[in-house]
Formats: structure tokens, C-alpha cells, sequence
């Protein structure tokens, strides 16, 4: 076998070797995952008619758009034939990352359903906390005693047809919409008042490039193509040791 011939094997072996490389999984970006709800839970956001409170039962949370600040996640039947809601989150930090998923609630006083308010995916320390309506924020503060966050624009609470894709107008209007809060006492505050980001997320949100977690399209073959380049030019060097021995 030649030096060319040598060289081409290499190559190919290289080229196959990135093309088994196995990508990021699904559930990395989207946060698939699968909730079973004991008793009712009221939820914000854009929902099907008849679908403000969901009943006990099994259902599925994923996040439909992750690449800005804004979240936008969507909660489905168990079997993810029917979108129930779309929903506006922000980044929520917790010091202490758990193994299993964390769902968090505002409880609500006896015959009224928990408020759910914040998700938290296996293994990460960022979640996702929901941001309620105007009118429906200032009622869960005055009632649980806690700042609730909440979006002075409109958006239509109830839908006929669910939300299926990030550029539908609405999903739009979620992403650009300004984030405020409201103190127990029904005073109106900025964001920064009632959430403060850890340091390390001014740098992540300032970071040009993203993680195969939020933005798995983007993830680069630069690694696997260095290490062809390498294996060729290994490969080269045996063959110019082994010629020299032969003449």
C-alpha cells in the first residue's frame, strides 16, 4: 500500500468517525419532562379554552424557545397530542442542583388550587419561573404573601388552537414582553427587586456561543476535524520515518 492509499484510509476513518458521532439528546435542550400532578394546579400563560387549572394527572413540560432570557415553555397531554399552555418563564437559580425534578407552588388558601410557579430539570441549577398575568399576579401576592412576577402586556389567556411553533405572533410578543413584579402588599416592582441573578449569569448571557443544552444546532465538529487533521499528519510522519528506512 502506498503513501497516498495509506493517507486516504486515515482520512476516510477520520470522516467516519464524525459521522457516528452520536448527537445532543432531545430531552438536552428541550427539558423534556414528564410531571404527575396529585391534585389541581392553576397555571399562567397562554392556554386552551377550558384549561386555566389542570386537573390531577400526567403531563409533559418542555421548552418551545431558549435562546434569550426569555423562556417559553408548553405543557402537553401525557401522550404530547394536545398543547394545554404556552407559557412566559425567566431563569430562576437554586444554590443546590437535585437529581430529580423539582416543581414549585404558591400554595393557596383551602379549596383553591396550588399556583404553579417555578420547574426545576434534574441535574441543573437554572429553572424556569413563571411569570403570571397582571391581574392574576396581584391576586397570588396579596394571597401567598410572596412577590409573583408578571407582564403588563396583553396577551389573549385563552386560545382556541394551541401555540405549535416559536414564530406564532404570540410566542413573539411573550419573548419581547417587559417583566415586573408585585410585592404582597400590591405594590408595583421592577424585576431586580425580587430576583437577583448569581454573578455567573451576566457572563452567561454575555457568552457568544452556546451550549448544546439551549442550542444544539449549534454544536461545532471542529473537535473531530482537528483530530482527523492530526491523525493525518501522524500518519505522514510514520510514513517519511519508514521510507527513509527502506532506501
Amino acid at each position: 500500500m502506498n503513501r497516498f492509499q495509506i493517507l486516504t484510509t486515515v482520512s476516510c476513518m477520520a470522516l467516519m468517525g464524525a459521522m457516528l458521532t452520536p448527537s445532543a439528546r432531545g430531552d438536552d435542550w428541550n427539558r423534556k419532562t414528564v410531571i404527575t400532578f396529585s391534585g389541581p394546579v392553576e397555571i399562567p400563560g397562554v392556554h386552551l379554552s377550558g384549561w386555566g387549572v389542570l386537573p390531577a394527572g400526567t403531563y409533559v413540560f418542555k421548552i418551545l424557545d431558549s435562546q434569550s432570557d426569555r423562556h417559553i415553555v408548553q405543557i402537553f397531554s401525557k401522550d404530547e397530542s394536545t398543547i394545554y399552555a404556552t407559557i412566559l418563564a425567566i431563569p430562576n437559580y437554586r444554590l443546590q442542583a437535585t437529581d430529580k425534578t423539582v416543581m414549585t407552588f404558591r400554595e393557596r388558601p383551602a379549596g383553591q388550587p396550588e399556583a404553579l410557579r417555578a420547574w426545576f430539570y434534574p441535574g441543573k441549577n437554572w429553572g424556569e419561573e413563571f411569570v403570571y398575568p397582571k391581574a392574576k399576579a396581584l391576586e397570588l401576592a396579596q394571597s401567598t404573601h410572596v412577590p409573583v412576577l408578571f407582564t403588563p402586556v396583553d396577551v389573549p389567556l385563552e386560545v382556541a388552537s394551541p401555540v405549535k411553533t416559536a414564530d406564532e405572533p404570540v410566542v413573539v410578543t411573550l419573548k419581547s414582553a417587559p417583566i415586573r413584579a408585585f410585592q404582597p402588599t400590591g405594590e408595583e416592582v421592577e424585576l431586580a427587586q425580587v430576583v437577583t441573578p448569581p454573578p455567573a449569569m451576566t457572563e452567561v448571557a454575555a457568552a457568544p456561543a452556546a451550549t448544546t443544552e439551549t442550542l444544539p444546532s449549534t454544536a461545532s465538529t471542529l473537535p473531530l476535524t482537528a483530530l482527523a487533521g492530526l491523525l493525518i499528519m501522524g500518519a505522514a510522519l510514520a510514513l517519511g520515518v519508514a521510507s527513509k528506512r527502506v532506501s
